[in-house]
């Protein structure tokens, strides 16, 4: 193990010399204390080394020892239902170890080398493998199966195998012969973070990641494999709205990462999440969720890593087979971390200050997002969903980090400060989001759901795009300038906007929606609209229209429970019913 020395510390930047032997993006530990830090850079023999902790009373002549590895993720049974900081450390074993504040130079496995899991064998003796393949599984959560794989880089016959039986994941579970010598494999694998895990080949998303949201689902989806962000100014809902995907999204695996939050808001996820429940399954959602915490208190440097930790961890579940969702957020703070330590290269600054290659280094992150088809000899397909939080300072959207972002992503969920000020949430705006995966997914839900499902959305949000242009004339003449019909269409937008778009994530009922339900509610509310024009169209007042009893069902019907969704529909009938009396009052009327 090479040695080398400290000659300066500017903050979490550490330089130091004798390092000739080291590499770029090694891992290293940083004086007597063991700091954990990696080379970002190489001059000569001198390595910039960016330290994942508190670097304060450290001073020039400390140690630096290299240990010749990239920064890299255990990955195997034991990572559901556990929290990590930015570079995998167990925080609940950290907790026992040191207490509730994390000391310098902690040094604990990510992994439990004493826990023994139930290994069940695949494979026979005999069998060629390749990476990829699958010689056994772990029943780590009643909802995952962890699928122990052969490594990347090993292929050859497989010489023997353990029987089933409790083992822990540092011991000996099979051998394979390779040209290169017999290799021995357990249920854990390392793999460097900064690296994307290799894949057979990657196909085009079309199936959507049902997330229960109904602005989501319905006019701004993602798919299983796409990529998503959500911009938007403090207090706007960001974190919110990322708790919502990870607790209901459709997904088997979700990989969640607190990038600079407020610890606050890492507590109430902690807390919350063993007491959701599953949807599906009726099982703890955390029982198929990882969490990595880097709070804004950590390390700043330990930010930059966290992100990919998380997507590494999520591409090891991906190459299982798995649907995987994974949150960052947010990548504002990620590349504020990246900016503290470019400026501290003295590099040149580009836009606001962040590095030149901010655009380059985000790409990078989103493009390890997809559907593909996994390594290994069944051709399982596994899918990657990456969803990122953007925090730009006083809500600018033009700001560089928001605008890198949206030139890679292909959903964009517009957050408004003016929606919620009105407390209408989610404060998505519908005038300024888009999801490029629109095509797709109406044909998949077409075909799996409801025929009618992508002309009704185009219809709604028609509406909704009439609506903003009928207010701009009711801003300079009045509402008592328009006709009936167009203030007719005022009131079913409003009922679009309030009784469909506006969800309330603390209620029981109203929290998640099943597409089904969503199709049914928006289909009630934009019947009204045709059945009160059709009442207009025999001299039926507005004013009456608008005060049938079966409004304020209308506005209910997303508190019905998932399992009577028979009585939405029955509204149809109701709404039809009662526009026909009023008709046929205002005939007698008039004769």
């Amino acid at each position: 193990m090479a040695v080398g020395r400290v000659i300066k510390v500017s903050g979490p930047l550490v330089i130091a010399d004798g390092m000739e032997h080291a590499k770029i993006y090694d891992v290293v530990r940083v004086s007597d204390k063991e700091l954990i830090g990696e080379i970002i850079e190489m001059r000569g023999d001198r390595a910039s080394i960016q330290v994942y902790e508190e670097t304060s009373m450290l001073g020039p002549g400390e140690p630096v020892h290299t240990t010749g590895e990239p920064l890299s993720v255990e990955l195997g049974p034991g990572l559901i239902e556990a929290m990590f900081d930015g570079i995998q450390r167990p925080l609940d074993v950290i907790r026992e170890k040191v207490g509730d504040f994390i000391e310098r130079g902690v040094n604990v496995p990510s992994l439990s080398r004493d826990k023994k899991w139930r290994f069940v064998p695949k494979a026979t003796p005999g069998t060629q493998v390749s990476p990829g393949d699958i010689i056994g599984t772990v029943q780590e959560t009643v909802l995952v199966e962890q699928r122990i794989m052969i490594p990347n880089g090993i292929e050859g016959q497989l010489v023997s195998i353990v029987s089933e039986g409790d083992y822990t994941v540092t011991e000996v579970v099979a051998v394979v012969r390779t040209p290169k010598g017999d290799k021995e494999i357990t249920m854990m694998q390392k793999w460097p973070v900064r690296i994307q895990r290799p894949f057979k080949e990657k196909l085009n998303p079309d199936a959507p990641m049902v997330t229960g949201q109904r602005i989501v689902d319905t006019f701004f989806p993602v798919t299983k494999g796409g990529t998503a962000c959500v911009p938007g100014p403090f207090g706007s809902g960001k974190t919110v709205i990322q708790h919502q995907l990870a607790k209901w999204s459709d997904v088997e695996i979700v990989v969640y990462v607190g990038c600079g939050e407020r610890g606050n808001e890492m507590t109430d996820v902690l807390n919350e999440f063993p007491e959701l429940m599953d949807p599906r399954t009726g099982e703890p959602l955390m029982k198929r969720t990882v969490l990595i915490a880097n709070t804004s208190n950590m390390p700043v440097a330990a930010r930059e890593a966290s992100i990919y930790t998380g997507i590494t961890i999520a591409e090891y579940f991906r190459d299982m087979g798995y649907s995987v969702a994974m949150m960052a957020d947010s990548t504002s703070r990620w590349a504020e971390a990246l900016r503290e330590m470019s400026s501290r290269l003295e590099e040149m600054p580009g836009e606001e200050g962040y590095p030149a290659y901010l655009g380059s280094r985000l790409a990078v992150f989103y493009e390890r997002a997809g559907k593909v088809i996994c390594n290994g000899s069944d051709g399982r397909m596994g899918t990657l969903t990456a969803i990122g939080a953007v925090s730009p300072p006083g809500g600018d959207l033009s700001e560089p980090v928001t605008q890198a972002t949206l030139r890679i992503v292909k959903v964009f969920w517009s957050l408004d400060a003016d929606l919620a000020y009105r407390r209408h949430f989610p404060a998505i705006n519908w005038l300024n989001s888009y999801s490029l995966y629109l095509d797709r997914v109406t044909g998949w839900v077409d075909k799996n759901v409801e025929p009618g499902w992508g002309a009704l959305r185009a219809k709604a949000m028609e509406l909704l795009q009439e609506e903003s242009e009928l207010n701009e004339i009711v801003r300079l003449v009045g509402y008592d300038s328009l006709s009936e019909r167009e203030q007719l269409k005022l009131e079913t937008a409003k009922s679009v906007r309030e009784d469909f778009l506006q969800q309330n994530s603390f209620h029981e009922l109203d929290s998640y929606t099943s597409l089904k339900k969503q199709y049914l509610i928006l289909q009630t509310v934009m019947f009204f609209g045709d059945e009160a024009t059709r009442a207009l169209n025999e001299g039926v007042y507005l004013k009456k229209i608008l005060a049938l009893p079966v409004r304020e069902k209308i506005a209910r019907a997303k508190f019905t429970p998932e399992d009577k969704m028979k009585d939405i529909a029955a509204l149809t009938d109701e709404l039809t019913k009662s526009i026909d009396e009023l008709i046929s009052k205002e005939v007698m009327t008039n004769a």
